[in-house]
């Protein structure tokens, strides 16, 4: 199922699991990142899928949490698997809702051009403030 939330029309959420997404302001932590221009998809997969991606795109052979794929300057996507990402809530000792979200930042801050690094940090942590994350 693809979600066009109201007035997000350069951002589509497909949920290809059978897991109930948590509220998350998923759009304006989108826009608050990358600007409303930006086109950015999402995309809610299983366990088999995000190893596949992890394998084929890192040479890492076993589920991750959250890739980030940038296209272009102005397009990107995300691929969030959401039981890595309740299993590895508990390691950050957050909820899965606010973990999730963490998550999400750091996906947004990479497609916007960052590595990892203390700016990298610095960006996220404005963000995560702004939302309360």
């Amino acid at each position: 199922m693809t979600v066009k939330p109201k007035g997000a029309e350069n951002c589509s959420i497909q949920n290809l699991t059978k897991s109930t997404l948590p509220r998350v302001s998923f759009v304006a932590m989108k826009e608050a990142v990358l600007g409303s221009e930006y086109e950015l998809s999402v995309l809610f997969v299983d366990i088999e899928y995000i190893t596949a991606l992890n394998l084929q795109y890192r040479k890492i052979n076993k589920p991750t949490d959250i890739l980030s794929f940038p296209i272009s300057n102005t397009e990107g996507e995300i691929f969030i698997n959401l039981e890595e990402t309740k299993k590895e809530a508990v390691n950050f000792d957050r909820t899965y809702e606010n973990f999730l979200a963490f998550l999400f930042i750091h996906g947004l801050t990479h497609l916007k051009g960052f590595d990892h690094s203390s700016i990298m940090d610095s960006e996220e942590e404005k963000i995560r403030k702004q939302f309360s994350i």
